[in-house]
């Protein structure tokens, strides 16, 4: 049956509607051709990057280029070009799942294929014209050609739309002419094409251009040295700088001032894709790390017996597991809202798939900041398991970690992140996408009205963590309420209050997903089948309870006072409250139990 508009939510609505297990995508529901791509990357991955690590970690960018070719010819850059451009054509979660297992064995190889793939390519086959895609998308598809993305300047960061780079249209109106600087520009070194964005005259916004470069003929644009950073050394990494670089009219993307708007939905997509590009990383250290606890030997017994180890290995398995839940949720929403707005004849397939994004850009800002974090912290908990030999290059951790830290940079600052889900969240409510005023209503009402003494039935599995997601999705909009009364329009000028409700809801998605996804497995094949699904997501809502209430406690001591405090308090304490607390420490048993015993990461 064909999904029909009412029947995917809106994002930003998981906040304020229920979501039954069987209507979110998970890993089990790959088909049989998912399955058979995840094993064709991952033996791509493990043949030609895991091998060779030291080698990128040596800084050998002919390698990664190399890789780079290989990717391309085995079809890899070309999962979401459509076939009329050389492409096969594959829906959203497909381009997540290539995205997430080409990515585990080395960061400088991720991001040189998030760069290509992405915002290198993808600006022009959704932006480009037919000319335009015809042109040059077979090239980049293929490997032939690969892309880099020039937006960030010295003095335009987080701010993108304050770049200074230039265009002039020349006399005869046939070319610009463009002048100014970039940095950070992955690929750049092997690129043959830039996505480029300068202002034109004194334009509010900055307009796109597609610039073609050639090392023998560059036409104006030179490059600086590769910029030695803390990971991701084998990406290439360099400034550039075009003086009077000549651009033909006809090589402008989209229309003039259309840049940012380009430059912002290609960080949508870019910020899902991200999360995506750091799983397989959590996984492989994961599996690396409980290999090495099962065979270092201490006290005369393997430190993988060892409750401390086996604490760090539950709760990295349980992030891990909890990104992919929720990234995969959240594609497969964008996925059926594109094929929705195509077979509804309303779109083309570029302008479905734009407005398929960006109907998502919260739930795409919430995992670029969960995931990445969340990986952060694994190949931090990685190096621990490993002892003095994760603070050796010999081993794979320590690059691990180094690489780990750009995802919580770029596509955004993960503080960039917060503020625009939180930002994007009021600007739905605010033009009826998401109705927050008249659940935030009730949940005022409730508040002040007589508390329900009635004894639940907590019996069914996840019935009493359905509630508590259900209360933590009341305070949301109780702290959230509060604080766009008092400030109004100015909300956003509060940016600590404004992290702190982000906390909150970052954590509401990922705990439901995880919730969802369990039931929907226990469902499938049984409890007893299920038992370390169902450990991850209770040890996971256990956790988030903790953040929301820290979060919620600073929020509302911050801008109330007298009773509307203590009103807001006493709602903090109802809905957090727990009926039948979980046995952590059993549940971290369950969970790091099955994971030594299979010597990897097994879900």
């Amino acid at each position: 049956m064909e999904s029909t508009e009412k029947d995917i939510l809106r994002g930003g609505q998981f906040l304020v509607k229920e979501t039954n297990c069987e209507d979110i995508f998970t890993p089990e529901d790959f088909s049989e051709e998912q399955r058979m791509m995840k094993e064709a990357v991952t033996e791509f991955v493990d043949r030609e990057i895991w091998p060779n690590k030291p080698r990128f970690e040596a800084k050998d960018y002919a390698l990664t280029e190399s890789c780079m070719r290989k990717a391309g010819e085995m079809g890899f850059l070309s999962i979401s070009v459509p076939t009329e451009y050389g492409g096969m054509g594959m829906g959203f979660v497909d381009t997540m799942l290539v995205c997430d297992y080409i990515s585990g064995a080395t960061g400088s190889f991720s991001t040189a294929f998030g760069a290509h793939t992405g915002i290198g390519t993808m600006p022009i086959t959704l932006y480009g014209t037919e000319e335009q895609k015809q042109k040059y998308v077979p090239k980049l598809a293929t490997g032939e050609w690969f892309g880099s993305y020039c937006l960030t300047e010295p003095s335009a960061g987080s701010d993108a739309n304050s770049g200074k780079t230039k265009a002039v249209l020349s006399e005869d109106g046939k070319s610009y002419k463009i002048t100014g600087q970039k940095m950070w520009i992955s690929n750049a070194g092997f690129c043959s094409l830039m996505i480029v964005f300068a202002r034109i005259e004194d334009d509010k916004n900055i307009t796109g251009f597609i610039v073609e470069y050639d090392k023998n003929n560059p036409n104006g644009i030179t490059m600086g040295e590769e910029e030695h950073k803390l990971g991701i050394r084998a990406s290439s990494t360099r400034q550039v700088f075009f003086n009077d670089t000549v651009v033909p009219f006809e090589n402008m993307l989209s229309t003039r001032g259309n840049g940012f708007k380009i430059a912002m939905n290609a960080l949508n997509v870019g910020r899902i894709k991200l999360a995506a590009a750091c799983l397989d990383a959590q996984r492989r250290v994961i599996s690396e790390s409980v290999k090495y606890a099962n065979e270092r030997i201490q006290f005369n017994t393997p430190i993988s017996s060892f409750g401390a180890i086996r604490q760090k290995i539950a709760e990295m398995a349980t992030n891990c597991w909890v990104g992919e839940t929720a990234s995969y949720r959240a594609a497969k929403n964008i996925e059926d809202r594109i094929i929705l707005r195509q077979n509804n004849g309303k779109d083309s397939h570029q302008e479905a798939e734009l407005k398929g994004v960006e109907e998502y850009a919260i739930e795409c800002s919430i995992l670029k900041v969960a995931v990445s974090e969340y990986t952060q912290r694994c190949t931090d908990e990685g190096i621990q398991i490993f002892g003095g030999m994760g603070f050796s290059e010999d081993t794979p951790i320590e690059s691990a970690w180094r690489d780990a830290r750009i995802a919580r940079i770029y596509e955004g600052t993960n503080e960039i992140n917060r503020m625009l889900s939180i930002g994007m969240l009021i600007k739905k409510a605010m033009k009826g996408h998401v109705d927050l005023l008249g659940p935030a209503t009730a949940v005022a009402n409730e508040l002040t009205g007589i508390p329900n003494f009635d004894v639940q039935d907590f019996s069914e599995l996840f019935s009493e963590e359905k509630s508590i997601i259900a209360n933590l999705k009341k305070l949301f909009l109780m702290v959230a309420g509060a604080a766009l009364q008092k400030y109004g329009e100015k909300i956003e000028e509060e940016q600590q209050l404004m992290l702190a409700a982000s906390d909150i809801l970052i954590q509401i998605y990922i705990a439901e997903s995880a919730i969802l996804r369990a039931e929907k497995i226990a469902k499938k094949e049984g409890e007893a089948n299920a038992k370390e699904q169902i450990a991850m997501a209770k040890l996971n809502l256990f956790h988030a309870i903790d953040v929301i209430e820290t979060a919620g406690k600073h929020s509302i001591i911050s801008f109330s006072t007298g009773d509307e405090q203590r009103m807001m308090l006493m709602g903090l304490k109802r809905y957090i409250k727990y009926v039948n607390m979980p046995n952590i420490i059993e549940l971290r048993n369950i969970i790091a139990s099955k994971i030594i015993k299979e010597n990897k990461y097994c879900f």
